[in-house]
């Protein structure tokens, strides 16, 4: 599986109503640390597959979902199950770390 795109018009259906648990990344073209996580991001969809979902919210496209998630600062990870956010993260990171820290919120 690889990255899914979310917009504020699906962040609830891919996001909240998922039945595996999502990494949301929130995001910019213009972000460089943004740009430096990306591809370990898509390594990880990969590589857990049908397991975890890992969506990306581009924030100058969809400004409400990074808005009622309170988001100051991208890069802005968060991991939501069943429905709800059961840790976050801001800045990047190597994808070890990504990888640890995911396994350990879920």
């Amino acid at each position: 599986m690889s990255t899914v795109a979310v917009t504020d018009d699906t962040f609830d259906a891919e996001v909240k109503n998922s039945s595996v648990p999502v990494v949301v990344d929130f995001w910019a073209e213009w972000c460089g640390p943004c740009k430096q996580i990306g591809p370990a991001l898509e390594e990880l969809a990969a590589e857990y597959g049908d397991k975890v979902k890992i969506a990306k919210v581009d924030v100058d496209n969809n400004p409400n979902a990074a808005a009622a998630m309170g988001v100051r600062g991208i890069p802005a990870l968060f991991i939501f199950k069943d429905g709800q956010v059961i840790s976050n993260r801001a800045g990047a990171a190597p994808k070890a770390a990504l990888q640890s820290w995911i396994d350990e919120s879920i």
